[in-house]
C-alpha cells in the first residue's frame, strides 16, 4: 500500500508565482477597488463585493406586464493603447460603461447591472484599481450597480504592461414601451446629441494617422486647447440617464398617439441610435424600417477639431472618415415632429448640446441627393441620405 505524501511538502518545483501569476497582487487590487465598487450599489443589490456571483433583487419586475431583458457586451478597442502609453488608466472605465450601457438604452431599457473583465499580462494593483474606479464612477453616474467583475493575469500571452477590458450590461424595458424602427414614421425629426470627442471607436485609424503624421502624445495643440494625448483619452459621453429622462419628459406626442403600432404605448421618442463603429449614417440606418429614408444635413453642426486633425493630417478621405468616426454626434433621437421642440429643451436644460439633424421621409416619395447608406450591421432596414458639406472648426 502506498503511503500518502505528507502535506505541506518542501517547495522544489514550479509555483504559480514562478509561472507569472501573483494571486496576492490580485487580492491587493480587490482591496483597493472595493470602496469604488461599493459606491455603485443600489438598494436592489443583494450581497457585497467578493462573492462568486453578483445578485440583484428584481421584485419590481412584477409590476411589468411583459418585461423584456436587454443585454450588451463590448470593449473599448485599441484606445487602451493610448491609456497604456500615457500611463493614465482612470478614464478608460467610463469608455467601457458608455459602450455597453448606452447600447441597451437604445431600446428604451433601464440598466439593472453591469459587470467587467480585465485581462492583463501582470497585475499591478494600483493600475487595476484605477481602471475599476473609472468603471465604478461611470456606473454611479448612470445609476447602475457594478455587480461583479474579473481580473485575469495572462503571463506569456500578454506583455507585463498590457491589458484589455470588456464589460456587459443588462437592463429591462416594458414590451409596450420598447423603442425601435417599428415606431418611426415619415415626418419624424432626428435630434443629434453631441459626442465628447472620439469616444471609443476608430482608434486603429487614429493611431495610424498619428504614426504617419508624427503626432506626439505630449504635443500641445492650440486648436484642441490641450495635448493630443489628453484629447485622445477624453472619456466617452454617457447618455443612458439623459435618454431615459428624455423619454419620460416628452410624453406621447400628437402623431404618435394617432399612429402608434398595435401593442405599443404611444411615445414621443420613437427610436435612439448610439453612434459607434461605422459612423453616423450606418448606425442611424439600423433603427429605420424598410421604405423610409432619413435626410441628414452635414452642415447642421461643426465638426470638432480632433476630427479635422485626423482628416487633414492623415489625408483621410471624407467618406472613410464618415464611415469610421462619430464626427461629433454621439447619440441620435428620432422623435415625433410635435415633440421636437420639447425634446431640444429637455436635452439642453440637462446640459447636453443638441440640435436638429434631419428628418424622415417615405422613400417612395423622396429623391436621394447625397451619399446613401443602408443595410449595415446585418440589419436590412431603411436608408440614410447624407447631404451637403461639413462645417469644419
Amino acid at each position: 500500500m502506498t503511503t500518502p505524501t505528507p502535506y505541506p511538502v518542501e517547495n522544489t518545483g514550479v509555483t504559480y508565482a514562478q509561472a507569472g501569476v501573483d494571486t496576492e497582487a490580485g487580492d491587493r487590487a480587490v482591496e483597493l477597488m472595493k470602496a469604488s465598487v461599493a459606491a455603485t450599489m443600489t438598494p436592489a443589490v443583494v450581497g457585497g463585493v467578493g462573492g462568486f456571483a453578483g445578485m440583484v433583487d428584481v421584485s419590481d419586475l412584477r409590476e411589468y406586464s411583459r418585461p423584456l431583458l436587454a443585454t450588451s457586451t463590448d470593449g473599448v478597442g485599441t484606445k487602451v493603447a493610448i491609456a497604456q502609453a500615457l500611463d493614465i488608466h482612470d478614464t478608460i472605465g467610463q469608455d467601457l460603461v458608455g459602450m455597453v450601457v448606452d447600447d441597451i438604452v437604445v431600446v428604451g431599457a433601464k440598466p439593472l447591472l453591469m459587470t467587467d473583465y480585465i485581462a492583463c499580462g501582470h497585475v499591478v494593483p494600483e493600475r487595476i484599481a484605477d481602471i475599476v474606479r473609472g468603471v465604478a464612477q461611470a456606473c454611479a453616474a448612470v445609476r447602475t450597480p457594478l455587480l461583479g467583475g474579473e481580473t485575469a493575469e495572462h503571463p506569456g500571452l500578454m506583455a507585463a504592461d498590457e491589458y484589455d477590458v470588456a464589460g456587459a450590461a443588462t437592463g429591462v424595458v416594458e414590451a409596450s414601451r420598447m423603442l425601435g424602427a417599428e415606431r418611426v414614421r415619415p415626418g419624424d425629426v432626428l435630434i443629434a446629441i453631441a459626442s465628447s470627442g472620439l469616444h471609443s471607436n476608430g482608434y486603429s485609424l487614429v493611431r495610424r494617422v498619428a504614426e504617419v503624421a508624427g503626432w506626439k502624445l505630449d504635443d500641445y495643440r492650440a486648436d484642441l486647447g490641450h495635448t493630443i494625448g489628453e484629447e485622445l483619452l477624453v472619456p466617452t459621453a454617457l447618455y443612458a440617464s439623459l435618454c431615459l429622462d428624455l423619454i419620460e419628459a416628452v410624453g406621447q406626442g400628437e402623431e404618435s398617439t394617432k399612429n402608434c403600432p398595435e401593442g405599443l404605448e404611444p411615445l414621443g421618442v420613437h427610436a435612439l441610435s448610439h453612434v459607434t463603429g461605422g459612423g453616423l449614417a450606418a448606425n442611424v440606418s439600423r433603427v429605420l424600417p424598410q421604405g423610409l429614408i432619413a435626410r441628414i444635413s452635414r452642415d447642421s453642426w461643426e465638426i470638432p477639431p480632433i476630427f479635422s486633425m485626423v482628416q487633414t493630417d492623415g489625408g483621410v478621405p471624407f467618406d472613410d472618415l464618415e464611415s469610421t468616426l462619430n464626427l461629433g454626434v454621439g447619440m441620435v433621437a428620432i422623435v415625433d415632429r410635435t415633440c421636437a421642440d420639447s425634446a431640444l429643451t429637455c436635452l439642453n436644460a440637462a446640459g447636453a448640446s443638441a440640435w436638429i439633424l434631419g428628418d424622415v421621409h417615405a422613400e417612395s416619395e423622396y429623391t436621394t441627393r447625397g451619399r446613401v447608406v443602408r443595410g449595415t450591421k446585418g440589419v436590412d432596414g431603411g436608408g440614410v441620405d447624407m447631404l451637403g458639406n461639413y462645417r469644419v472648426a
